[in-house]
């Protein structure tokens, strides 16, 4: 008589047919898979609608987060930001369009650009700086969190957070524009647009010479907030001095510009000069923004850490299980 073995309220035969045997325990296996799956979605999908409703509660004291689609965005690439950017209830947002009439304002921009990428925007209090979210980095493929960062403390933008995405690949300088007309929409009040021109000067120039210098994009931010600090540490009053900084970071740095760039990075900096912007507080918020982002990925491993460890140890019971069937 053929001994039955019980496991997990599944019967095998110990010894006789290793076909049916084995069907069987990929079948357990495979059952047994498909039903953590469906917990663990079930687990996620409750978790992100509460995490949702969470966000699309209201700040009365900054109004509801705003936002802003590319105007070159068919219905259905719309749908598909919403989605991104987490609409679950338009009436609890504020949406708008960033259009070539915008770009024109805010950067003296082609108003006959194509503007896919899109931002939602939400005003933090005071002291809590800019946070960058890329919610989809695979589809911006130039600007990064820091770059978005210093364009946006260069504009006179502070204490937000701002989630970026677009549902095809573009080099993400129109979502800049975005940021600065849903910033206006929510404070009421305009940025300074000397302000919001340099800005884009200063991205433009910086996602330039990541690709013409053979820099790599931290570089080419770190070399930035660099030249703010010591701008900040020691008040320029000429052009001249803002070359000597300059040169001083290169030289640190060990970077090598051609004549021309050197040229723009003087000239973008000396016009900063007279803007009279404070780069002691874009730097402390750049230190922020590192810190959250790290703290992100802290916590989003936290979080995982333990599901992970069941789903494994499941698995291991599942396999020694079935190899004390053959042993």
């Amino acid at each position: 008589m053929k001994k039955r073995v019980q496991f997990s309220k599944i019967f095998f035969y110990k010894k006789g047919d290793t076909t049916m045997i084995m069907n069987r325990v990929v079948k357990a296996a495979a059952a047994a898979a498909l039903l953590f799956l469906a917990i663990f979605t079930g687990s996620a999908g409750n978790a992100a609608a509460s995490n949702g409703n969470n966000e699309e509660s209201i700040n009365e004291k900054y109004g509801p987060p705003i936002i802003v689609y590319g105007e070159s965005l068919s219905p259905a690439q719309k749908d598909e930001v919403r989605n991104l950017l987490k609409v679950r209830d338009a009436g609890q947002v504020k949406e708008i369009t960033v259009t070539g009439e915008d770009l024109v304002k805010y950067i003296k921009g082609d108003p006959n650009s194509n503007m896919y990428s899109s931002a939602r925007i939400s005003r933090k209090d005071t002291g809590e700086g800019i946070v960058i979210k890329q919610v989809t980095p695979e589809n911006i493929t130039e600007v990064t969190d820091e770059m978005y960062a210093n364009a946006l403390l260069t504009a006179g933008v502070k204490d937000a957070l701002v989630e970026v995405a677009s549902p095809l690949k573009v080099s993400g300088h129109s979502a800049l524009v975005g940021m600065y007309k849903a910033y206006d929409a929510g404070k009421g009040a305009e940025l300074d647009p000397a302000r919001t021109e340099v800005a884009n000067e200063e991205l433009s120039l910086a996602t330039d010479l990541a690709k013409k210098e053979g820099m790599d994009q931290d570089k080419v931010s770190q070399l930035l907030t660099e030249i703010k600090q010591e701008i900040a540490r020691q008040n320029p009053a000429t052009k001249e001095e803002i070359e000597q900084i300059i040169d001083e970071k290169l030289k640190t740095l060990e970077i090598s510009l051609s004549p021309e760039d050197r040229q723009l990075l003087v000239n973008l900096f000396d016009k900063m000069r007279g803007l009279n912007i404070n780069f002691d507080n874009a730097k402390s918020q750049l230190d922020n923004l590192s810190k959250d982002i790290k703290g992100e990925i802290e916590k989003a491993v936290s979080e995982n850490k333990g599901f992970l460890d069941s789903v494994s140890n499941f698995f291991k019971d599942l396999i020694d299980g079935i190899k004390s069937l053959f042993s």
